[in-house]
């Protein structure tokens, strides 16, 4: 069991609250990244630098992850493909991607791309607020617990 971090755009904060909740319960996790990212490595935690390239890190993490693994990703093509192998996947807000809801999100954001590029719609991305952060921490720590006991029974 492993928790998957798609640490190039994982804000601080999170990264943060992955590595204690790695070193409270002794789950590894794995950030992949094509820069160092510091303040990930400890004695539960591991960085793996890739090289740059669109798409690498995201390739990295499929071809490294396993039915019953756990991922934080922001990037929604990742996400829904990691759901097919029967991962559980958390965005950086909380929000869970399954088989359930993994291709809506992507067609609701191949749709925003493309009326970004009519220039009708402009990109943004809400800055991360306090009770954003709370919410991941609440998900994850709620996911975390279920995967603990899903193992012990």
């Amino acid at each position: 069991m492993t928790i998957w971090v798609d640490a190039d755009s994982c804000p601080v904060r999170i990264r943060e609250i992955i590595v204690r909740a790695s070193g409270r319960t002794g789950i590894a996790a794995v950030f992949v990244a094509n820069r160092v990212i510091p303040g990930v490595e400890t004695a539960t935690t591991s960085l793996i630098v890739v090289e740059k390239g669109e798409g690498v890190a995201d390739r990295y993490i499929m071809e490294q992850s396993v039915s019953g693994d756990l991922a934080v990703t922001r990037d929604i093509p990742l996400a829904a493909d990691l759901s097919d192998k029967d991962i559980l996947v958390l965005d950086d807000r909380g929000g869970i991607v399954d088989k359930d809801n993994a291709r809506q999100r992507l067609s609701l954001r191949n749709a925003m791309t493309e009326l970004r590029s009519y220039g009708i719609q402009s990109e943004t991305t809400k800055p991360m607020t306090n009770r954003d952060i709370q919410q991941f921490a609440n998900a994850f720590d709620r996911r975390l617990r279920q995967w603990i006991n899903k193992i012990k029974n």
